[in-house]
């Protein structure tokens, strides 16, 4: 098979996929979608599907000659996997694409709670200059000496254990594979071991996929094992965390604060309690965003292209 005989729709509401893959100047046949309705009327024009949030398990019934999906984000719980393989198509996911902008974003929340970046912007637009702090519980902090337990030890989470690192943190992380220790890893745990390690931890950090095993991770009785000082940082998913659990602890001063770039519901209900909390920082989902995406997409999309011409039977990130 030739490269040339793939023809890929993408399909994205903000990305501009497209105009960066025809900037490769590869001679693919390509188009670009850029709403739910087009990426459904359009299904059934091409053979390569480049996609995540626009997916849903109705748009088999018109996949026609579809071939492969690419999905360019790290999850990929939306997909129907085995229906997927019972029509003969491939399906890889786009694991490590943003594994410097949300291991980055991480960092950023940690350095903002620790330093309060957000309250200084709070009084920055209230025209306010904070005067020095008697109180040593409410002052800014430092992170050398610091732990962290980093939920998830992936490209994300073995990125942030470097960044961690670097800052003088002492680094615990939770990891279904234990058998090899990164470097600049102080420890490394299985799963069943999470709930012992919570007490530890001046910082949690959840890099996890979500899956049965990881929703609602933190819960009541994981904030309730913390430390009051400690602060809660989500960059995966937001049915990792017991959101309700976590407005009570927040509400109870039970932790110090959290950082999270997901929820449950998305967007976040303008009406919820998570807006107004001091002591939470929330970002739109925002934490893979970075100038790069697109062009990280399309280097392992043609990646992926270049194995299935070749008839190789694995891809990179391969799910089906």
């Amino acid at each position: 098979m030739n490269l040339n005989d793939f023809c890929i729709h993408f399909a994205h509401p903000a990305y501009q996929l497209a105009s960066r893959f025809a900037a490769r100047n590869t001679g693919i046949e390509h188009f670009q979608t850029w709403t739910g309705d087009q990426t459904r009327q359009r299904m059934g024009e091409s053979n390569v599907l480049v996609l995540s949030g626009f997916w849903n398990n109705a748009l088999l019934d018109q996949a026609g000659a579809l071939r492969f999906i690419q999905v360019c984000a790290a999850g990929f719980e939306q997909f129907d996997q085995s229906r997927i393989r019972a029509q003969g198509i491939r399906l890889a996911h786009g694991g490590g694409v943003n594994a410097n902008a949300v291991s980055d974003h991480a960092m950023a929340l940690i350095l903002a709670l620790n330093r309060q970046l957000h309250l200084a912007r709070d009084n920055q637009h209230r025209h306010h200059w904070r005067g020095m702090i008697s109180n040593r519980d409410r002052r800014e902090d430092e992170l050398p000496g610091k732990t962290i337990l980093i939920v998830g030890l992936g490209r994300i989470g073995g990125r942030l254990a470097r960044l961690a690192r670097a800052f003088g943190m002492r680094v615990i992380a939770v990891k279904r594979d234990t058998r090899e220790v990164p470097d600049g890893v102080d420890g490394l745990y299985p799963p069943q071991e999470f709930p012992g390690l919570l007490p530890q931890a001046d910082i949690v950090v959840l890099c996890c996929p979500l899956t049965a095993e990881t929703r609602h991770l933190i819960d009541a009785q994981a904030l309730a094992a913390m430390q009051q000082s400690a602060c809660l940082i989500n960059v995966a998913r937001g049915g990792c965390v017991d959101q309700q659990a976590l407005i009570e602890a927040l509400d109870a001063g039970a932790i110090a604060g959290a950082g999270i770039d997901v929820t449950s519901e998305e967007p976040l209900d303008p009406g919820s309690k998570l807006w107004d909390f001091d002591n939470l920082i929330v970002t739109p989902h925002s934490a893979g965003e970075t100038r790069r995406y697109e062009d990280n997409v399309i280097d392992i999309l043609l990646d992926n292209l270049t194995r299935l011409a070749r008839g190789e039977p694995l891809l990179r990130n391969q799910i089906v």
